[in-house]
């Protein structure tokens, strides 16, 4: 393998084709690995979470050819509490649900530790690498376990949030037979309130781009409604959202989702239909509509909608949020693994 060092912005975003192409060989293919999310991720510093001290650090791997082999999507930043600089999987830590390594499952074995014997040699002054988000299934868990070992280097690793995942069946009906009693009917009823409702009761995915720009910001608007997310939502952060809703769009990967009452908007859904998945990353009510569930019956939309369109799972990501529980969801979790040099 022969590696080098991307550590400039131009280079970057010059990969693109190449980069997508790597991920779609790979076991761990999510929306946050692919190129299109992470360079405007770089770009505002993950919404302002890192400082413009940070500095990229992303490292190739290459056949003699020239073919790319593998990625480390990594930057090298200093946080307090931390001794000495800790490189970091791009898209750390708060915005990205799923993190890892960009090489096929036959190649990782060799990657990572033909890895660290590089970045030892060829970036100085990091202590620490810290790969925050990985999937409970990712193959680079046990391989920086083994790696840490075989270095004498200290290795700790723990569970940092659950992950609801829906598997979705062929059929709606066979969707809420899986779901308890209660939650079933609930479903159907707040369905059929909504379908009766005395004003006109649509729901709508976004696809016209020149439309797009109105519709993030109304998305904004539904999400600044919670106290939380209207503290989130900086300036910097709502830039971050718009280039990465633009650039999911352009790709085809985004599902903008609103319910409008009476032709104002009572909910909206965020999601990244990536990989056959639906993936639900962020969404907004407006409380004058709770009285409807607007949330409970868009969201009852989207799952009929997958459905139909085959998709094979809904991803609820990171967070234990009780509805997501309510729609069928079923734990995995994301890791943190950290490895400190000696």
């Amino acid at each position: 393998m022969n590696f080098a060092i991307i550590d400039d912005d131009r280079t970057f975003a010059a990969m693109q084709e190449a980069w997508n192409a790597l991920l779609d060989e790979c076991a761990i293919r999510v929306p946050f690995l692919r190129h299109e999310y992470l360079f405007p991720w770089w770009e505002t510093r993950g919404g302002g979470e890192w400082d413009a001290a940070s500095a990229l650090r992303i490292v190739t791997a290459r056949r003699n050819d020239g073919s790319l082999l593998g990625i480390a999507p990594l930057f090298l930043a200093s946080q307090q509490g931390e001794a000495g600089d800790t490189l970091r999987l791009l898209g750390a830590l708060e915005i990205s649900d799923y993190l890892d390594f960009i090489a096929p499952p036959g190649v990782l074995p060799d990657f990572i530790p033909a890895l660290f014997d590089f970045l030892e040699r060829a970036v100085p002054g990091w202590r620490v690498f810290q790969a925050n988000n990985l999937l409970e299934d990712s193959p680079s868990r046990a391989l920086l376990s083994a790696e840490a070992a075989r270095r004498g280097w200290d290795f700790r690793e723990e569970a940092l949030q659950p992950a609801p995942r829906v598997p979705l069946p062929e059929r709606w009906e066979a969707y809420l037979a899986g779901l308890k009693k209660k939650q079933r009917h609930e479903i159907r009823r707040k369905l059929r309130r909504a379908a009766a409702w005395e004003s006109p009761v649509r729901w709508y995915v976004v696809e016209d781009e020149a439309a797009l720009d109105a519709e993030v910001e109304a998305l904004l608007h539904l999400m600044a409604y919670d106290p939380a997310k209207e503290d989130f939502l900086s300036q910097v952060m709502r830039t971050q959202m718009r280039r990465m809703v633009h650039a999911a769009f352009r790709a085809g990967w985004l599902q903008l989702a609103f319910l409008e009452v009476d032709g104002e908007k009572a909910a909206a859904y965020l999601n990244l239909d990536f990989d056959n998945q639906l993936w639900v990353y962020n969404s907004g009510l407006n409380p004058a509509y709770r009285h409807l569930s607007p949330g409970w019956v868009l969201l009852a939309h989207i799952i009929q909608d997958a459905i139909a369109r085959r998709r094979t799972a809904l991803d609820f990501m990171r967070g234990d949020e009780a509805y997501k529980y309510r729609f069928g969801g079923q734990d995995r979790f994301v890791w943190r693994a950290r490895l400190e040099r000696a």
